[in-house]
């Protein structure tokens, strides 16, 4: 479609979902704490979608444990990057995978926030 933005064809569409299993994939293999993050995700995504009232609801319970996920697989591509290219200790190279775990904490701390901006007004 002209000025669609999409230029590509199906194959690369197919490779793309492929590379992106494939991540999925080693984010299992090698990452516990992915691997614990996707254990609650399996809990918690289904019981927020049945706790949260409405779409909106179940949106501010479920959107977050995909972005904790999502983050947890780029902090781990950047450990995985740092370690690759600085394998001693460099005080860059620590403060680039402190921040990516950071970044993870901060998107555990809106999911715990919006668990109970949503859930707590119900039972008070």
């Amino acid at each position: 479609m002209p000025g669609s933005g999409f230029r590509g064809n199906p194959r690369q569409l197919w490779n793309a979902f492929r590379w992106s299993v494939k991540g999925l994939h080693a984010g299992w293999r090698h990452e516990a704490s992915f691997r614990l993050e996707l254990g609650l995700a399996l809990v918690m995504v289904p019981a927020g979608l049945w706790l949260g009232d409405g779409a909106l609801e179940r949106l501010a319970l479920v959107a977050p444990i995909f972005l904790v996920l999502a983050a947890e697989l780029l902090n781990s591509a950047v450990e995985a990057v740092v370690d690759l290219v600085s394998p001693g200790f460099q005080d860059l190279a620590g403060r680039a995978k402190d921040m990516g775990s950071a970044a993870v904490f901060l998107l555990m701390v809106l999911t715990v926030l919006s668990w109970t901006l949503v859930l707590v007004p119900r039972f008070l």
